[in-house]
């Protein structure tokens, strides 16, 4: 008798999901939040903290949004290779919350930045009501690579930076911090209205920086701060040159080793994310080790 070996076929960490807009929700005079759902949203699995997926918009005078078969592998190269006129408008979001009902279904939060008349996001979700679809490629396992605020087990103390577009994510990392944790962080956001309340176990000093009353710059901030003793990790998220003096200031001047600091940034000044991808791309195909999409890292979250 010939035996047979059933395999296991492979879970693939991200995969489109056909979502439906549940309800939404302006929570200050630029974040707006949209709660999706349905049938659609079956399978997907978010590992907290700064979980981030891709929204696939339609282009104008589609009825919806064009994206290549399949979610695994080389994707996003198949996406590209689609025509640019026809091919699904995509851009970058961090899952805010993911939550069970009691009804057994799933239900996911987006919290959308909007500034003026905004990009093609900002513009669907300034219109987005209950019943609207969005296509979004997503994770499908929670421990995947677009989690990237991840302390080291013999970490003392965390440092948190980011502007309104991490916001989301700052928040959620907050909430998953462990009870007692000495935590600082920067949030720099347009105006007082922003501000929201943050839940969090750690032992967290949070310090706004509201650029419509005349903040200093968070790395100046920071510069001028004196910060807890013990083994650091630093999480630094948003706007490029922000993130990118902030995090010389840590390694350069403060000290601080390679390893632990995460930068992560999420749009680059009077660019869209397709453009900041673009700019990136010859070191990406020269192959360095510094240049990554994993599922839209580099993100346009504020021009949407």
């Amino acid at each position: 008798m010939t035996s047979t070996t059933a395999t296991t076929p492979e879970v693939t960490p991200f995969r489109l999901f056909d979502l439906a807009v549940l309800r939404t929700r302006r929570l200050s005079p630029s974040i707006l939040r949209i709660t999706l759902g349905g049938p659609g949203i079956e399978g997907f699995s978010g590992g907290g903290r700064d979980q981030s997926l891709s929204v696939l918009l339609p282009r104008p005078g589609q009825d919806e949004a064009v994206v290549p078969a399949g979610g695994s592998g080389a994707w996003h190269e198949k996406w590209r290779a689609l025509p640019e006129g026809e091919r699904a408008v995509m851009r970058t979001y961090t899952v805010r919350a993911q939550r069970l009902r009691a009804d057994g279904s799933t239900e996911v939060d987006l919290d959308f930045v909007l500034h003026g008349g905004g990009g093609p996001a900002s513009r669907w979700a300034r219109a987005a009501a209950p019943g609207d679809r969005l296509k979004v490629l997503g994770p499908a396992v929670a421990d995947n690579t677009a989690v990237r605020f991840r302390p080291p087990a013999d970490t003392d103390w965390v440092l948190i930076r980011a502007d309104e577009s991490a916001l989301p994510a700052a928040a959620a990392a907050l909430e998953w911090l462990p009870a007692g944790l000495p935590t600082r962080a920067w949030l720099d956001i347009p105006c007082t209205e922003d501000r929201q309340a943050l839940n969090t176990a750690a032992k967290a000093r949070i310090s706004w920086l509201v650029r419509s009353e005349g903040a200093a710059r968070c790395v100046e901030a920071v510069r001028a701060a004196e910060l807890p003793q013990g083994t650091p990790y630093a999480w630094i998220a948003g706007e490029a040159s922000g993130v990118r003096a902030l995090d010389h200031h840590l390694i350069r001047e403060r000290g601080f080793g390679r390893e632990r600091v995460t930068c992560a940034e999420y749009w680059r000044r009077g660019l869209s994310e397709d453009q900041s991808w673009e700019a990136v791309a010859p070191a990406r195909a020269a192959g360095s080790g510094a240049v990554e999409r994993p599922e839209g890292k580099r993100e346009g979250r504020v021009e949407g």
